[in-house]
């Protein structure tokens, strides 16, 4: 039996109060954060190679089903805004297609070559990277995906949480969290799903900040698509030049980006 599917260390949870629910949740999520740092030198590599192929023009694909689909849709969807990339530098596809983001779509994991063909939508090549996302380490969309990439030549990464899958072995820089039984057993948007979610985090912040997309410690290419952001921007201007925020305003106004601004008032 995968770790993941392990029973859970706590039992008669029908029986416990909500305070007590809530301390037991809190008290296995603790332990994640121990677990990803463990993995660390798996994760090292994989952003290397990304950054590499995407210095060279390429992108990075996620696959994945149910929960592992969705944190990977979310984390290319937020690529562009927060790093002002192209949309389609990262690319997120989930098992089931666009309508099982919101909505279970039964079977469509176990479709072993519906992957290539999601992938082959968007003309995969070998300058890519496909990132294969899957608590179990054994859904055979994300299997099937990976072992026809490599056969046509793409690098292949994973993030799974149980060890030895057949993911993993499938995978030229596999990322194992393995975060062993969740508190409610086999139930993986959990601890799994939290797991996942921090290497994602790390992965495409890692790589942005390599590829020159963050200055000092500051989201200069964000896109500005609301007030919050464009308020966040002219205090980027205000603390980078230190200028106040009328003139702020006014070249950020006039450059449209944070990074056009703070160039143009050096100048």
């Amino acid at each position: 039996m995968s770790t993941t599917e392990s029973p859970s260390h706590f039992n008669d949870l029908e029986t416990l109060s909500t305070r007590e629910l809530l301390a037991g949740i809190n008290s296995v999520d603790q332990t994640v954060p121990q677990v990803v740092a463990q993995a660390l030198p798996q994760i090292e590599p994989l952003v290397e190679a990304t950054v590499e192929r995407m210095q060279r023009g390429g992108r990075l694909f996620y696959i994945g089903a149910g929960t592992s689909g969705r944190l990977g849709i979310l984390d290319a969807s937020e690529c562009p805004p927060t790093f002002g990339v192209p949309q389609g530098l990262v690319i997120g596809l989930i098992a089931g297609g666009d309508s099982a983001i919101r909505q279970a779509v039964e079977n469509a994991e176990d479709d072993a070559q519906q992957a290539w063909r999601d992938l082959q939508a968007h003309d995969i090549n070998p300058n890519d990277m496909l990132v294969g996302i899957a608590a179990s380490g054994r859904t055979p969309y994300v299997v099937g995906g990976l072992a026809i990439a490599r056969r046509h030549g793409i690098a292949t990464g994973c993030i799974v949480c149980n060890p030895g899958s057949s993911i993993a072995a499938l995978a030229d820089y596999p990322v194992e969290v393995v975060t062993g039984p969740e508190f409610v057993t086999g139930s993986t948007r959990l601890k799994a799903g939290t797991a996942q979610k921090l290497v994602l985090n790390m992965l495409t912040t890692a790589t942005m900040i390599r590829l020159g997309r963050v200055k000092g410690n500051k989201m200069v290419d964000m896109q500005l698509s609301n007030l919050k952001l464009v308020d966040r921007g002219e205090k980027m201007i205000m603390d980078e030049l230190g200028i106040e925020q009328p003139e702020a305003a006014e070249l950020l106004r006039k450059h449209g980006s944070v990074r056009a601004a703070i160039e143009a008032g050096r100048n």
